[in-house]
């Protein structure tokens, strides 16, 4: 063999050891991958209790129950499937029914989790208030939080 053949073969050999490497990596990690599971694809995987994951939703309106101490019992649900949380700790400003929420923990039953964190998700709607005020001086700004449409053929005020 030539220096040029042993070479190309000493690189596509660690080429293909490296990309095995990473196959197997992938195949292990393949169920953490995901940033957090809806319930309904909790119920449709069902992990064994004890697995520490994180679950993503609403906070189901009515739900939230509050005991002595910072324990909080919640349910998050996608309106199809619901998961029982308890937390016990100081939940984020933005905490409350109806609203978004990640949680992590660990699964205590088949639909219960025992969140050791609690995320909570601002709407879609959520404005800066620099921006929403200047907004209100244009008088362009509506209560539901959303800038008024600019009328046909007038030009959009600038944001300054």
């Amino acid at each position: 063999m030539t220096r040029k053949q042993r070479r190309l073969f000493m690189i596509f050999g660690a080429l293909g050891t490296l990309g095995v490497a990473v196959g197997l990596i992938l195949f292990a990690l393949s169920d953490n991958i995901v940033f957090f599971y809806g319930p309904t694809e909790l119920a449709e995987k069902a992990p064994h209790p004890g697995a520490r994951l994180r679950i993503g939703g609403l906070v189901k309106p009515g739900s939230l129950e509050r005991e002595a101490g910072q324990t909080v019992h919640f349910i998050v649900t996608d309106n199809k499937h619901d998961v029982a949380v308890t937390y016990t700790g100081l939940l984020p400003d933005l905490f409350r029914e109806g609203q978004g929420v990640v949680t992590e923990g660990t699964l205590t039953g088949k639909e219960t989790l025992r969140a050791d964190s609690v995320l909570a998700k601002h709407d879609e709607r959520y404005m800066p208030r620099e921006v929403a005020d200047a907004l209100k001086k244009q008088g362009v700004w509506q209560e539901d939080g959303q800038a008024k449409p600019a009328t046909q053929g007038a030009a959009a005020p600038l944001i300054r």
